[in-house]
């Protein structure tokens, strides 16, 4: 079965999202590395915040899973980053290139 993760987190700014992108590719943690802006809306010490934030998505192996959630903890801007992840299934073509990329 081709499983791969895919792993979500945010940055405050497009500069931090770009950074973390460069370091996963970097360290091996990720093959790909997609930013997107979003607008999120939450509660964070008693306050509804309203705040333009950029997404993260990143597309690994599964066994690194361990490695980046320990890496996107040291790493993020935030002092509860989010981190949330999925077990996907992958066509083979993809998940070939990502275990050679990695």
């Amino acid at each position: 079965m081709m499983e791969l993760l895919v792993m979500i987190t945010t940055e405050s700014s497009k500069e931090n999202a770009l950074r973390m992108a460069k370091l996963l590719i970097q360290n091996k943690l990720a093959a790909c590395v997609s930013i997107k802006q979003i607008f999120s809306i939450y509660k964070w010490d008693d306050d509804i915040e309203e705040t333009k934030e950029f997404e993260i998505t990143l597309k690994s192996k599964l066994e690194l899973k361990d490695n980046l959630i320990e890496f996107l903890n040291k790493k993020s801007t935030y002092d509860v980053p989010q981190i949330i992840y999925k077990k996907y299934h992958s066509e083979v073509k993809y998940y070939d290139w990502l275990n050679k990329t990695i």
